[in-house]
């Protein structure tokens, strides 16, 4: 990284601390009381006007310097998923089944170090409103956040959030203006037929030979129903029914997830899903039920923000490592809310390609990247004071 900055290189150990701590003490969504808390004594700490609840466990606190009216929101993530880690080193997670295994821990550390070294010596001119935001695993967090008001009570001109990146090098930037993370929807069709002796399977109608079709016919639904240049995922996960050795069952759920960039796209996949499960089940004479739950929508970056993300990333780390028309990513995030309903910009920051911080994200073995926090916490802080720059 030849053009790295180091303002807050003197808070590394700090934010490193701050970190080990949260990881050890991981929580799920809505549970996330002691990291709350942390952030909440940080922030006062720091002098920042500091608002808790909002969305039930998330924080807010501001920072104003100067008379200017413009102001831009950084958000991080603090909750945690449902996996047992195996990592042996000293902070590993000390509440068992949890893990902060997608690197939360490091996103809410590295927000802590910006606003540690804006409110001590940034330079700017207007607000800084840090977004603290639980439940983002499950597409809820943010949601709750912006029905509670978030951004009435703490308006924002543009609003930004990082996540790290395995696969990427370390330190590295990836942004792209449109759908950088995909929309995820989950279905459950439960197809009702007739069960009956696994000998005579003409006296019933078999709800497994229809799920088998329907799965089949669903391998079709992107390559032929789709324009090629969009992309979608639709992923069967469950195949449950209620027979036995001998028995032909009554009925069969199938449940799976689907990916999609553009909400026509999500819309479309609704529409042809539900066509063409209710076209196979009228076939057979089954009955079924079909539920569609639309958990993200797509994560789209305002061109404009997009644009001035990667010129403060270039002007940190040099061009050669940002990436300023990366490809998207099918895994989702439900920063893609607040895009909605400010604009702004998603970044992806490098975690490392191999080694330390290679690890893929949701794995057991995952951990975030220490070398990383001055990296993230200095793109926030030149994102404020070349945003904010007094005029």
């Amino acid at each position: 990284m030849s053009k790295l900055t180091s303002y807050s290189e003197s808070l590394h150990a700090s934010m490193q601390a701050w970190r080990h701590d949260i990881h050890r003490h991981p929580e799920l969504a809505f549970e996330e009381q002691h990291t709350a808390k942390k952030v909440i004594d940080l922030l006062t700490e720091f002098g920042l006007q500091v608002h808790t609840p909002v969305g039930k466990t998330g924080v807010v606190g501001v920072l104003k310097k100067g008379s200017s009216e413009r102001s831009i929101g950084l958000r991080a993530d603090m909750d945690a998923l449902s996996i047992v880690e195996a990592n042996e080193f000293d902070y590993r997670s000390l509440n068992e089944g949890k893990m902060h295994a997608c690197g939360h821990d490091g996103h809410t550390a590295m927000l802590l170090g910006a606003a540690q070294y804006l409110a001590a010596e940034g330079n700017f001119d207007g607000s800084v409103v840090f977004i603290f935001q639980p439940a983002e695993e499950h597409g809820e967090g943010a949601r709750a956040m912006i029905e509670d008001g978030l951004f009435e009570r703490f308006p924002v001109d543009a609003v930004y959030a990082i996540h790290n990146f395995p696969s990427l090098a370390t330190g590295k930037f990836a942004v792209r203006a449109g759908s950088i993370m995909a929309a995820e929807d989950n279905f459950e069709i439960t197809i009702n037929g007739v069960g009956c002796h696994a000998a005579m399977p003409h006296l019933g109608k078999d709800p497994i030979v229809i799920g088998a079709e329907i799965v089949t016919a669903m391998q079709s639904l992107v390559s032929r129903t789709l324009d090629p240049v969009d992309n979608a995922v639709v992923s069967f996960t469950e195949f449950l029914t209620d027979g036995t050795v001998n028995v032909v069952p009554q009925q069969v759920i199938l449940k799976g997830d689907t990916r999609s960039l553009t909400t026509a796209v999500q819309s479309h996949i609704e529409s042809v899903m539900q066509r063409i499960v209710s076209g196979i089940c009228a076939a057979h004479g089954a009955s079924y039920e079909f539920n569609y739950r639309h958990n993200f929508v797509p994560t789209v970056n305002s061109a404009k923000e997009a644009d001035i993300a990667a010129d403060v990333a270039r002007q940190l780390v040099g061009p050669e490592n940002v990436v300023g028309d990366s490809r998207p990513v099918m895994t989702s995030e439900d920063f893609g809310y607040m895009l909605l309903a400010r604009p702004g910009a998603y970044l992806l920051l490098g975690n490392g390609e191999d080694g330390v911080g290679g690890c893929s994200l949701h794995n057991p073995a995952y951990d975030f990247n220490d070398d990383i926090l001055c990296i993230g916490a200095d793109f926030w802080i030149a994102l404020i004071e070349s945003q904010l720059k007094a005029r």
